[in-house]
């Protein structure tokens, strides 16, 4: 018997996210030609702690060159792109920089006598990979824990009618902003606000994790299970997001060369429908 499977991708529930994900489906930025996604996190310390994450995390990094987490960035912008909806990742190409930010940072913060002082790390500080979707889109997406930099996804989208980039936020859209610079995408948010946010969007900021997406993305997998609707993020979402992890580190490997993504849905990603969450 066939049962529901889905991912718990918080980022597809960010107040952002959701807003752009609205105005993509409205046509506000036109034919969507590319992409750009991340997880861009100074983890450094957490890499190097003892509890909690610090306990496996920085584990990953001994033995694998490539992006350790691809799904945070690259869930949203899949969305936004109508993937395994209409389009699907076809192959990607993915490079890795040289290691130096682990080994660089324990030097100051381990006492002389830490074994992790004589780890050896396989991955590099940063990753970057170039996905090539069946339809022609380009998704950039990079992966870097490893360096003193301030947080960011990327969380980027353009086509022929304009562009929005986050971290920090800002937008342009042919015709409505002014003198070629950037405007706000306060601007937008009467028009465009995602409905979740519209109606629990208080409740959210005041008991959910990171800004309230945690929140939103539990509501919204209650309200599917009580209306008997399928989970705004399926299977195979959760492994075509998941596959640019051991994808990129058969591109690097391979000196960059390109590598086929599984179609996952076996030709299902041609039949159209609504991506992420109902507006």
């Amino acid at each position: 018997m066939r049962r529901h499977c889905t991912m718990m991708e918080n980022c597809c529930y960010g107040y952002s996210e959701l807003l752009v994900l609205n105005m993509c489906r409205a046509g506000m930025f036109g034919d969507i030609t590319h992409g750009g996604a991340a997880y861009l996190h100074d983890l450094r310390a957490e890499l190097y702690g003892t509890v909690g994450e610090g306990e496996w995390r920085r584990a990953e990094h001994l033995k694998r060159n490539g992006n350790l987490y691809p799904t945070h960035g690259l869930g949203p912008v899949c969305n936004y792109m109508d993937i395994e909806r209409g389009d699907r990742l076809d192959y990607m190409v993915s490079m890795s920089s040289p290691e130096i930010g682990l080994r660089t940072y324990r030097e100051k913060a381990l006492k002389p006598d830490d074994p992790r002082l004589k780890e050896t790390y396989a991955c590099g500080d940063l990753n970057t990979s170039l996905i090539k979707t069946d339809s022609g889109k380009l998704i950039r997406l990079e992966h870097n824990v490893s360096s003193p930099e301030p947080y960011s996804r990327i969380n980027l989208i353009a086509g022929s009618k304009g562009i929005f980039m986050d971290y920090p936020e800002r937008i342009y859209i042919d015709g409505r902003e002014k003198d070629d610079t950037f405007g706000s995408l306060d601007s937008y948010k009467a028009e465009f606000e995602h409905k979740l946010w519209t109606k629990d969007g208080e409740m959210a900021r005041k008991l959910g994790g990171h800004g309230g997406m945690d929140y939103l993305m539990l509501y919204r997998l209650m309200e599917c299970m009580k209306e008997g609707l399928a989970p705004d993020m399926d299977v195979y979402d959760a492994a075509t997001w998941s596959a640019p992890g051991p994808l990129s580190e058969l591109s690097v490997l391979r000196g960059s060369a390109p590598v086929k993504f599984p179609d996952f849905t076996r030709g299902g990603w041609k039949q159209k429908r609504l991506a992420g969450a109902p507006s």
